[in-house]
This record gives C-alpha cells, sequence and structure tokens, in this order.
C-alpha cells in the first residue's frame, strides 16, 4: 500500500516536474499479423494454412488419369490470457502529497502494463526452433563470439530458402487504421548493446546513410543486406550462460564468470501473430477513496490498476530466426 510513510510530503522547495523514468522501446508485437478477437467469440483464436502441393513433373499418361493429390492443413490454436496489476493509494497519501497521486500511479502502471505485454510477447518468440549460434556453435554455453557477417547472411540465405517474405509496409504506429510501404526487408530485434558490433560489419548501413529516409521506424537502427534492425534494452539476455573462453584478447562478460549470451530475433511476414480481445485489450481502472463498500469502512484508500487480455503466438517457425551471440561491450 502507498501511504505517507512510503511517500511523505516534502517540505522544502520542490520542482513539481517530477523525473521521468527511463523505459526501453516496445516493439516485439510490431512484426506480427494483428488479429484481434471480437468480444463473444470465445477464448481462442486458430490460424490455419494449407500446404503447398509437390511439383508434378511426372508426364501424365495419354487416356490415364492421375493420382491426383490431397490437401493438407496445419492449424495454430492460441489461447486468450489476461494480465494486470494495480496498487493501493491511501487517503492520506492523496490528500497531502504535492504530486497529483493518481495521475502519477496511472502513468508509472500505464508504463509497466506496456513493457509486461512487451515481454510476454518476446518470451513466446525467443521459443522459435529456427536457430543460429554465433560462429554456427553447438550450443549456448559455447558462444565466445559477438555477431558476424556470416551469421546473418546464413540466417537471410535460409529465410530465403524457406520462401519467407520480406515486409513492404506496416501497420500505423497510431491510433489510425492502415499501413505505410518501406523498403522490401526482413526486420530484426537487437539488444542496443548489440549496435556497436553491428556498426562494425562490412556493409552495415546507419539510418543516416539511407538515401531515403521515408518509412524509417521508431528505433530504426540500421541494415546489413536485406535486414533491417531496430533497438531495445527488452530484447532477451541469458546472463553468463555464454562460453568462457576469450576471443581476439576479448571477453564478452558482465559478471566475470561466462558470456552474456543476446539474443537476436529476425522475422519474416507471417512469421507470428498477436491477438488481443477488442473489448479488454487494455483498461486502466481507477478506484476512489470510499468505493470499496464494507472492506473500507472508513475510507482510508483507492487504486490505481490496469488488466489487459492478449495472447502471442508463433505461427510458421521457419519464417523467423533467433540468432544467439555475445557483445563486445
Amino acid at each position: 500500500m502507498t501511504n505517507t510513510t512510503a511517500i511523505a510530503p516534502i517540505q522544502a522547495f520542490y520542482d513539481r516536474n517530477t523525473l521521468e523514468r527511463a523505459q526501453p522501446m516496445l516493439i516485439h508485437d510490431k512484426f506480427g499479423q494483428k488479429r484481434p478477437i471480437p468480444k463473444g467469440q470465445g477464448l481462442a483464436i486458430k490460424f490455419r494454412r494449407y500446404e503447398a502441393f509437390t511439383v508434378a513433373t511426372t508426364p501424365l499418361t495419354e487416356g490415364t488419369t492421375p493420382a491426383g493429390q490431397d490437401m493438407t492443413k496445419t492449424d495454430v490454436t492460441l489461447t486468450l490470457a489476461q494480465y494486470g496489476d494495480f496498487t493501493k493509494l491511501t487517503d492520506m497519501v492523496i490528500e497531502t502529497n504535492l504530486d497529483p497521486m493518481v495521475t502519477e500511479a496511472t502513468d508509472v502502471l500505464g508504463e509497466q502494463m506496456g513493457l509486461t505485454l512487451d515481454t510476454i510477447y518476446r518470451n513466446v518468440l525467443i521459443t522459435g526452433t529456427s536457430l543460429r549460434r554465433a560462429n554456427a556453435v553447438a550450443a549456448r554455453n559455447l558462444i565466445i563470439t559477438k555477431i558476424e557477417e556470416n551469421d546473418l547472411e546464413a540466417v537471410e540465405r535460409a529465410l530465403r530458402s524457406n520462401n519467407a517474405k520480406r515486409f513492404t509496409n506496416l501497420i500505423k504506429a497510431s491510433t489510425s487504421v492502415g499501413t505505410y510501404g518501406i523498403r522490401p526487408a526482413y526486420w530484426a530485434i537487437v539488444h542496443t548493446d548489440t549496435i556497436k558490433d553491428l556498426e562494425a560489419l562490412t556493409g552495415y548501413k546507419s539510418v543516416a546513410e539511407y538515401a531515403n529516409q521515408t518509412g524509417v521506424m521508431e528505433s530504426e537502427e540500421g541494415s546489413f543486406r536485406g535486414i533491417r534492425f531496430v533497438s531495445t534494452t527488452n530484447a532477451k539476455i541469458w546472463a553468463d550462460l555464454g562460453g568462457t573462453a576469450v576471443t581476439n584478447g576479448l571477453k564478452y562478460t558482465t559478471a566475470n564468470t561466462a558470456c552474456d549470451v543476446y539474443g537476436t530475433l529476425v522475422f519474416g511476414m507471417d512469421a507470428y501473430g498477436v491477438c488481443p480481445l477488442t473489448s479488454l485489450t487494455s483498461k486502466s481502472i481507477v478506484k476512489a477513496v470510499g468505493s470499496a463498500g464494507a472492506d473500507d469502512p472508513l475510507n482510508q484508500y483507492g487504486t490505481v490498476g490496469w488488466k489487459a487480455t492478449t495472447v502471442c503466438g508463433i505461427l510458421n517457425n521457419s519464417f523467423m530466426y533467433r540468432i544467439e551471440h555475445g557483445v563486445t561491450a
């Protein structure tokens, strides 16, 4: 419970412009299919893919009907889950604190909701089965190198071989409906710690070097061949789970026990889906002091909270890759 012991009124001169909180870029939902689930349509959504026929290279025999092929399908079912949190504010902290506590609590919880959902999506996406480890080592605990040109080239080549389509448009980052066109590319989500190593790659171009700035995404860092990179501090790190050897005089570690392993996600179109429940996508909930009835007989507290109902799932593992690697700094 947030009370005057936790947040005492400040008696000295006080600048009411509260300090901005550090927040990561929330981008793990940007490259998936958006399929909102309407109210009253159940807890789950099913995606269906009809598989391609094998090529028919055998010549027909005159007067003879060929055997033909049966259609086959792959279904992916995703089930909604609900998330949320709240804080209690006492009547005393609301009435005596110089800050508008309900407003501040709403802002803090809104940021928490965004980071929570981004982390949930990320934790689903890093379970993908298409994997490249830096320098093609066999296991995570053998990783001792940073991301290199051959890692990115291998992943781009694999996505092309799997017929993963490149993105040619993205959904607008606003409440408006529609998309905007972009240069065809696969997209990668990287940790901000990885940018220094990307910039050292032969053939890497920073955003500042783009001939055309149209369609540049917020937090976009640059591109390498057919892959464009956006960065966030909320990308996955497996702390101290890599190798312990030193390569080229560099030890890729923060805790001095083993390499920190970073997960870079590379996507083609239709690799995953994000499906919020339209009627409960996200909601901020404020309960005033005295609204709890018999549970708060003296009208001593109110609450501020949020809840969201959504699900994220991988639709096609061959359309996305995870690159696990170290970083130099």
